[in-house]
């Protein structure tokens, strides 16, 4: 039921036309309550600086690889960052630490993948605040992973990632279009960084930003590795379940892949049967995928040729640079 209901509102959210007239009214409303939440919020202030990394519209833009790659220059300028992030998808609520012990069910599959790949102390709960609070004292600044509409954090950054290739759909507000907040948020921001060409002009100044990675690894040994260009030109399944998946499937298509893409929603809690049928052929799926899979029994079929692909966020030189002298500045 979610997957089909997801498949109708992007099929009608990013269609160049005005949505259906029942879902006008609920986007008046929608824009209403963000305005009186915005405007009523008392931000708590935190003890350290915190960079709120996020978006305005639903779906994926490329903040996890961007959150990953800012704890690293954070942290090659001399800087001790850590994460917060509510954890969504997981099964316990509260706070919770995430480990290398940790699972999926415990942290999320996106805090997860953050701390493996940053190597960063990373606090997730549903309250950003206290995830705050807590994990300031540790560190010199906070990345908050998404919450940007949660007011109640106080911040001192805002860095809005957006979709080039699907920018903001119709420009309407949920749950008419993908806008969880107006554009006019937009010349708000501190920086606005754009994954990819934008499609459409946006009305502020962007920052450029490249997703890269071509090396594959094979899901249960990751010391495996192949080019993924070695698969190019063969058929392959691609199973992902995260904001975008058509991104994804595009990315192994311009590399020469002939894709047969299976799209779960985002967050999917994968079972060794989403995978029932995906057999002579490899199978590639996206990093934050691998998390979740990776706990899956190794023994159903086809999991001995399943492969995955970290991607790296390459922002432009001109935008590392600030970033790195705004948050020296806040720590001073």
């Amino acid at each position: 039921m979610r997957e089909r209901l997801e498949s109708w509102l992007n099929d009608i959210w990013y269609r160049r036309e005005p949505p259906p007239w029942p879902l006008r009214p609920l986007a008046t409303l929608y824009g209403r309550q963000v305005e009186r939440r915005r405007h009523s919020a008392r931000p708590v202030s935190i003890e350290k600086p915190v960079v709120v990394v996020g978006n305005i519209t639903a779906g994926g833009t490329g903040k996890t690889p961007l959150i990953i790659g800012l704890s690293g220059l954070l942290k090659a300028a001399g800087l001790k960052p850590g994460i917060i992030s509510r954890g969504y998808g997981r099964r316990h609520r509260g706070l919770y630490r995430v480990n290398e012990r940790s699972t999926t069910a415990e942290a999320g599959d996106e805090p997860l993948l953050i701390h493996r790949r940053a190597q960063v102390p990373v606090m997730v709960c549903e309250d950003r605040v206290l995830a705050a609070q807590q994990l300031a004292p540790k560190v010199d600044v906070l990345l908050a992973d998404d919450g940007m509409q949660h007011h109640r954090l106080g911040r001192d950054l805002e860095i809005c990632v957006v979709d080039g290739l699907r920018g903001f759909g119709n420009g309407w507000l949920l749950p008419a279009g993908p806008l969880r907040e107006p554009l006019q948020r937009l010349p708000q921001m501190d920086f606005v960084v754009c994954n990819g060409q934008p499609a459409d002009p946006l009305p502020c100044r962007i920052y450029q930003m490249q997703l890269s990675g071509g090396v594959l690894k094979k899901l249960y040994d990751p010391s495996q590795i192949r080019d993924l260009h070695d698969f190019s030109g063969s058929p392959v399944y691609s199973v992902a379940a995260i904001g975008n998946p058509g991104r994804f499937f595009d990315r192994l298509r311009e590399a020469g892949l002939k894709v047969t893409g299976k799209a779960f929603p985002d967050h999917h809690r994968y079972r060794p049967e989403d995978f029932g049928g995906l057999t002579g052929r490899p199978i590639i799926i996206t990093e934050k995928d691998a998390v979740k899979c990776a706990e899956l029994p190794a023994e159903y079929s086809g999991a001995d040729d399943i492969w995955y692909l970290p991607v790296t966020a390459e922002p432009e030189a001109g935008f590392k640079a600030e970033f790195v002298a705004k948050v020296k500045a806040l720590t001073e």
